[in-house]
C-alpha cells in the first residue's frame, strides 16, 4: 500500500516528537487556540503586540501556554494544545511562517523540511501514476 493509499484508508504515520491533535489536546488548547484565532483581525494583532501579558490574560491562557508564548517555544505551544493552523496566526506576528513551524515540529532545518515536503510530493505523484 502506498503512503497516499494508507493515508486515505485512515492509517496514521506518526511524526516523531508530536502528538495527534485529538479531542483531549483540543480541549486543553482551547484558550490558546481562541487567542490565536482572534489574530484574524488586525486590531487584535496590534493589541497583542502592545500588551502580550494582558492579551494572554484576556483569554485565560494556562501557565504553560503563557510560558510557551513568552519564550516563543512553538513545540511547547503544540504540547499545550495549540493547533498548528491557529498557531500560524501567532507565528506570523512572531515573524515565522508555516514552514518554519513544520521545521520546528519535526526537528529539522527549514531547508531540510522543505526538501522533505518536495520529496514526499514527488513520491506520492509517482505512486499515483
Amino acid at each position: 500500500m502506498t503512503a497516499l493509499a494508507a493515508q486515505r484508508a485512515g492509517a496514521r504515520r506518526p511524526i516523531p516528537g508530536t502528538a495527534p491533535f485529538d479531542g483531549d489536546l483540543a480541549m486543553r488548547g482551547y484558550a490558546l487556540n481562541a487567542m490565536c484565532y482572534s489574530f484574524n483581525r488586525a486590531e487584535n494583532r496590534e493589541a497583542f503586540r502592545r500588551d502580550e501579558e494582558g492579551y494572554m490574560e484576556k483569554f485565560n491562557l494556562s501557565r504553560p501556554q503563557k510560558d510557551a508564548v513568552r519564550t516563543r517555544d512553538v513545540l511547547a505551544m503544540l504540547e499545550a494544545g495549540g493547533n498548528v493552523y491557529y498557531l500560524a496566526k501567532l507565528a506570523g506576528i512572531l515573524g515565522l511562517n508555516v514552514q518554519d513551524l513544520g521545521a520546528l515540529q519535526t526537528g529539522q532545518s527549514v531547508e531540510a523540511f522543505k526538501a522533505a515536503l518536495l520529496a514526499q510530493g514527488q513520491t506520492e505523484r509517482r505512486s499515483a501514476a
